[in-house]
């Protein structure tokens, strides 16, 4: 299934799923409440369904306990920074603050003058996991969605290594459009990933080159920190980013940034620079 957080002409959030380009209305009050109570409900829609065009999506899960991400997870990644492969996942955390939807506006604050972008694999965590083993976490895993790790670079390098500071600034996690879950995902490390701005493909890589699959990254958080259901995990980009091209590539004003992920859509959104 394709779920989705939509709401019709201001209204308060829905959840439903996609089919044939129509949305279908499902129960529960958020995301994060279907997937612990909705996982193996048969589809009962709440009401009519309506074309995508009537309704406005919303980021898939917008109220994560927790948002995960993971640092030089793709070699040729951190080949470009000139960076030293990691040996065991970089961790760090960005904040639900942080987190929009498709066609939302990223807005990037007179505090940094180099966003960059960041194309990723999110994976949402479907039932609590702790001291997970890696042959069993894809159990763990509801589903995934495309994501982008905006990154305001001035502030990650200029400040002694400010990695969460420098990703957590609001809207700089653009999320959906859709939450993909698992059955329709057999292998998350058979992707092709890529990154569009303003149209031109920026990045273009496959998850079979990360680092850390996504059951290690599971099992290796699991071991330290409880993962609930609606947890996201961000897995990492591949190479490309705008740090590291010569020239230099910034996100700038008017700028329109896009994420697509085999089998996930298509994640549009804008730039504004204050």
């Amino acid at each position: 299934m394709k779920l989705v957080t939509y709401s019709i002409d201001g209204g308060g959030p829905k959840i439903g799923y996609v089919e044939d380009g129509r949305v279908v209305p499902l129960g529960g009050s958020s995301m994060v409440e279907y997937i612990e109570h909705g996982r193996g409900a048969e589809r009962q829609p709440g009401g009519e369904s309506l074309a995508l065009d009537e309704v406005r999506l919303h980021a898939p899960v917008p109220d994560p306990q927790k948002v995960i991400a993971i640092g030089l997870n793709y070699e040729d990644h951190a080949a470009e920074t000139g960076a030293e492969i990691p040996k065991k996942p970089i961790v760090f955390a960005k904040y639900p603050n942080t987190i929009i939807g498709p066609g939302e506006t990223i807005v990037v604050p007179p505090i940094t003058q180099q966003p960059d972008y960041e194309a990723e694999l999110a994976v949402v965590i479907g039932r609590r996991a702790k001291n997970v083993r890696t042959e069993e976490a894809l159990e763990y895993v509801f589903g995934y969605m495309n994501s982008n790790d905006v990154s305001a670079r001035d502030l990650q390098f200029s400040e002694g290594g400010q990695w969460s500071r420098s990703k957590s600034l609001d809207t700089f996690a653009p999320i959906g459009p859709y939450l993909v879950t698992r059955d329709e995902v057999p292998d998350p490390q058979s992707l092709a990933i890529r990154c569009l701005l303003n149209g031109e493909v920026v990045q273009e890589s496959n998850t079979s080159k990360m680092i850390f699959s996504v059951a290690e990254l599971i099992a290796f958080l699991s071991e330290g920190m409880t993962l609930v259901p609606g947890d996201i995990i961000m897995t990492g980009t591949p190479p490309g980013v705008g740090m590291a091209r010569e020239p230099q590539l910034w996100l700038k004003d008017g700028d329109e940034v896009t994420v697509e992920i085999e089998g996930l859509g298509s994640l549009t959104n804008p730039v504004k620079v204050l």
